[in-house]
């Protein structure tokens, strides 16, 4: 494994938006992240004047992120099964996304970004969060990633990107035309 050089974490501001969404593209997929999206996640990473969102920085350049709304600013969607969750939805955030760059990967980047969220969702009043588990991802890297993290598997969704993929501009890296991708929609308990 190569070395990194020091990683400096930081909380995600409008300064990182154009560099969060480059990355988000080149590895979720053209459309996964926008700029006419881009500010209302930012906006949902707050409450109390506390930001649940973080960023990686290795030589000025965005290596990873973690995109967390606080459990104040988010709805449940179809693809949620509260009635399932060990806590009601207000006291849950949702992990809209933790990405790292490929170069830097089986670094412990993705859970130190997932750590400092976590420890600013339970200062904005969250007991657990959220997240949709791509299932495709290389290796099912992101399963192994959250559940070593904690993250209980609560249901399979398929098809869960598909409308963003017909109706957004989405374009899933692994499917051919129409995203038909699984999520592992997981919670995670906070201790």
């Amino acid at each position: 494994m190569k070395t990194v050089k020091q990683i400096d974490y930081v909380q995600f501001e409008p300064a990182h938006f154009d560099r969060v969404i480059e990355l988000g593209n080149r590895v979720h997929g053209d459309n996964y992240l926008t700029a006419e999206s881009i500010k209302p996640i930012y906006e949902d990473s707050w409450h109390n004047n506390i930001n649940a969102s973080w960023v990686a920085i290795l030589e000025d350049k965005v290596v990873g992120f973690r995109l967390t709304f606080a459990a104040s600013k988010w709805t449940p969607s179809e693809w949620c099964s509260p009635e399932l969750w060990p806590f009601p939805q207000e006291q849950v955030c949702y992990f809209k996304c933790n990405t790292v760059d490929k170069s830097i990967r089986a670094h412990g980047v993705g859970s130190k970004l997932l750590k400092r969220s976590i420890e600013q969702a339970k200062l904005q009043g969250a007991k657990a969060g959220l997240a949709h588990i791509w299932l495709a991802s290389p290796g099912n890297s992101a399963y192994k990633y959250f559940s070593k993290n904690g993250g209980k598997l609560v249901k399979e969704h398929p098809n869960r990107w598909r409308h963003a993929s017909i109706h957004e501009g989405y374009n899933c890296p692994v499917c051919e035309g129409y995203c038909e991708c699984v999520a592992a929609e997981m919670i995670l308990p906070f201790q």
